[in-house]
């Protein structure tokens, strides 16, 4: 018999979602993708809760509608990108276009004292690493009592969590090299229409392992949550 799925992923759009659900199984996950207006009996018994990014802006009419139950839940929540900052919005932060503009490739994510003994992000223990990020907005305030996490060049907000369970982080664990140069060169034109340098942006793409482990972690942190 079919072990039930215990993480589900929430589908914004893209191919976030199938690119997470295939890296949490490649570590043991069993997983389900549900849309984000699924009802609230899909998410009775799952153990975690991974929103996926998108290409949507989170105050956009057209975003996605998704169920609140999505953040009512006992299971721990992990909003990566569009995720990330959905858990911003929604709990009272402020979400909105980065001054600095888009921010693609490889970046140096700085953990905060407080990340360096998170236990989801404190658990890599290492005080900086790279990750691979895409994404024209941010969190650019956080909600009231949240913990600011992390932060890079770019933006002061990288990660943070509310409450015990719940995170938000900006870059994408789930990507790989690859995937990050084919987001660079399909956003060449707005980067080059931005002042930025395309061709510099990929020849500084590189894989990020450490960044990687944060969905193996949280996989693990949804399986012991009692």
């Amino acid at each position: 018999m079919r072990e039930p799925a215990r993480i589900a992923v929430i589908d914004f759009g893209g191919q976030y979602a199938h690119l997470i659900a295939k890296q949490l199984r490649h570590r043991g996950s069993f997983t389900t993708i549900l849309p984000p207006d699924c009802a609230a009996e899909d998410l009775a018994g799952l153990k975690g809760i991974v929103l996926s990014g998108g290409p949507a802006s989170v105050d956009d009419p057209d975003a996605p509608p998704w169920n609140p139950a999505l953040l009512d839940q006992a299971a721990p929540v992990l909003g990566l990108c569009y995720g990330h900052q959905l858990l911003a919005h929604a709990f009272g932060g402020e979400v909105g276009d980065n001054p600095k503009g888009t921010q693609e490739g490889t970046t140096t994510v700085q953990l905060t004292p407080e990340g360096q003994t998170d236990a989801l992000l404190g658990a890599l223990g290492v005080e900086a690493f790279d990750a691979l990020v895409s994404h024209a907005q941010s969190a650019l305030a956080l909600p009231p009592g949240a913990t600011r996490l992390a932060f890079d060049d770019w933006d002061a907000n990288q990660a943070f969590r509310i409450g015990k369970n719940a995170w938000g982080v900006q870059f994408h664990p789930e990507m790989d090299a690859d995937i990050a140069c084919t987001y660079i060169r399909a956003e060449r034109d707005e980067l080059l229409a931005q002042g930025q340098n395309p061709d510099q942006i990929l020849a500084a793409v590189r894989e990020t392992p450490l960044a990687a482990e944060v969905l193996r972690r949280f996989a693990r942190l949804a399986l012991e949550n009692k």
